[in-house]
């Protein structure tokens, strides 16, 4: 299956915060949209670093309730994994893994046209193998 089966089922909706925004503006977009992770964009297209709870969880704890004040862009991850929609899903969830990464955002042609969380990957392995259990369950009773 490849990530752009996966964009199609979900949808290609991204949500960004700008480098400036706030800790505590991140938060409120975090919870508003009940997500994990937002990419971090000046125009909505380009990608400047991602941000999750994690990242923050962690500058919590290294720098107390300061970092709420701070801007995202101290906070961020810079040095973004992202795919294709022709990726394979497989290969992604490999690369997932291995890196302990949780959210990919799809790039084509240089532009965001979504993301993908480790959820989604899970997802599409378990109805990859329902229909492989639907077919051999077809096969078997002819």
């Amino acid at each position: 299956m490849l990530i752009g089966t996966i964009l199609q089922g979900k949808g290609t909706g991204v949500a960004t915060v700008p480098p400036d925004a706030t800790v505590t503006e991140l938060l409120a977009t975090l919870a508003r949209l009940n997500i994990g992770a937002v990419v971090v964009s000046d125009d909505g297209a380009t990608i400047d670093g991602i941000v999750s709870e994690r990242d923050v969880v962690r500058r919590l704890h290294e720098s107390g309730a300061s970092v709420l004040d701070r801007t995202v862009s101290t906070i961020m991850t810079a040095d973004v994994r992202t795919c294709s929609p022709d990726a394979n899903v497989e290969e992604l969830r490999r690369t997932m893994t291995n890196h302990r990464v949780r959210h990919v955002p799809v790039v084509k042609d240089g532009r965001l046209v979504g993301i993908v969380s480790i959820g989604d990957v899970v997802k599409s392995a378990i109805e990859e193998l329902e229909t492989e259990k639907q077919a051999l369950v077809g096969y078997l009773h002819g």
